[in-house]
């Protein structure tokens, strides 16, 4: 089966890297003002450039370094020293299963664009990130993933965290980190425009459920029948959540929007994922259904409850999505109640103090936040001198 997984993984790897690029960037995109689309853009591209380069120098070794500390891998993998293309990491080449890992790094800081377009500074949006994968993301990593303190027979005891492709890993650091985000950043000055193009959003969205396939399937790190069932469990959640999400606007609005009906496919997505290696097509079911519901709800206590403006709704979707996710492995018998509230508390807490210090340190280094006139004409012409749409020509 060596050849055999070797070759999902690769499939699987190109599908993760599918969702940031294009289909994180079309659905952010849409959501957007037309004058704000092609910064957006920006944001997811030149963060997948960034995060691939420095996974390679030094973020691949702190997640999945030899590091016997258990709070970080070390720096024996810098640069993957010491891989080529006959070292294995299981039954995968080494450096397959850094490529594939990539992926999420390079993910995992996009998702937080969600949380401050249409008003951040592009320079801030690349240290930024730099700095939070590095100090944020990889040390979580190898806590969970990397057989540091929260794997089995760490701080929580013989069983450890469950999180099977990133509910901890990936949401819930992502969500909290965009909450954090938004808090500092304040409100833009106009909230009144609709997303510009629904349409783009649909691609988009349509692009990352394909996407997720690689992410949670992949997370089998083997093509078998685990794969399979966490491709399947994936699918029926985004499918389920999908349709509760559309059901509750109806019944709230007299109304079910495409963007709420598509929004809730990413819901459904972010909440399975922890749980896809642990569960059945029934519990995906549940988790589907509750997660349609409970994350749109979770978008009216953001924004008009706490009057934080995370623009896209990153904490709302990815982060409750993620924590929710990861509490049902528990409710579901498929991990223990201490260890999944236990990392959830500790990774919650490590991120917002990181995020926080980060906000600001690199606020120092250049700002935070466009000046009005800027936030006023748009990002796009503003910081890129571009737009997307030319109506002249």
């Amino acid at each position: 089966m060596v050849g055999a997984d070797t070759a999902w993984i690769i499939v699987a790897t190109a599908l993760v890297l599918f969702m940031t690029l294009p289909g994180l960037a079309l659905f952010y995109g849409g959501l957007v003002r037309a004058r704000n689309v092609l910064s957006v853009f920006m944001h997811c591209y030149a963060i997948a450039c960034l995060m691939s380069v420095l996974w390679l120098v030094v973020g691949y070794s702190i997640a999945f370094g030899g590091g016997t500390s258990g709070y970080w891998g070390g720096l024996d993998k810098m640069f993957l020293a010491g891989i080529d293309a006959d070292t294995l990491s299981g039954t995968l080449p080494e450096v397959l299963f850094f490529a594939f890992q990539m992926t999420f790094a390079i993910i995992t800081p996009a998702l937080i664009v969600g949380a401050y377009v249409e008003r951040v500074g592009f320079g801030f949006v690349l240290v930024f990130s730099s700095l939070w994968m590095l100090l944020c993301y990889a040390p979580v990593v190898h806590w969970i993933w990397g057989g540091g303190m929260m794997a089995d027979g760490g701080i929580f005891g013989e069983t450890g965290v469950r999180d099977f492709a990133g509910g901890i890993v990936v949401h819930e650091t992502a969500g909290l980190a965009a909450l954090v985000l938004a808090f500092f950043l304040g409100g833009r000055k106009d909230k009144s425009k609709p997303p510009h193009n629904p349409g783009m959003v649909m691609i988009g969205a349509a692009m990352l459920w394909v996407g997720w396939f690689g992410f949670n399937g992949g997370s089998q790190l083997a093509a078998d029948g685990g794969a399979a069932m966490a491709l399947t469990v994936t699918h029926i959640s985004a499918a389920t959540a999908s349709l509760t999400w559309a059901l509750w606007e109806k019944i709230k609005f007299g109304k079910a929007s495409l963007v709420g009906l598509v929004t809730g496919t990413i819901a459904g997505l972010a909440s399975i994922t922890p749980a896809s290696g642990f569960v059945g097509p029934v519990e995906a079911l549940v988790i589907g259904a509750v997660a349609g519901v409970l994350c749109q709800e979770a978008v009216n206590v953001v924004r008009n409850m706490l009057k934080i403006d995370d623009t896209l709704d990153v904490f709302a979707v990815h982060g409750i999505g993620g924590i929710f996710g990861t509490i049902m492995i528990a409710v579901f018998g498929a991990g223990a109640w201490a260890a999944q509230l236990g990392g959830l508390a500790v990774v919650g807490i490590y991120t917002i103090v990181v995020t926080v210090v980060l906000v600001k340190l690199v606020g120092l280094v250049t700002p935070l936040r466009v000046d009005a006139e800027a936030e006023t004409n748009g990002l796009d012409l503003s910081q890129h001198g571009e737009r997307a749409y030319d109506i002249t020509s």
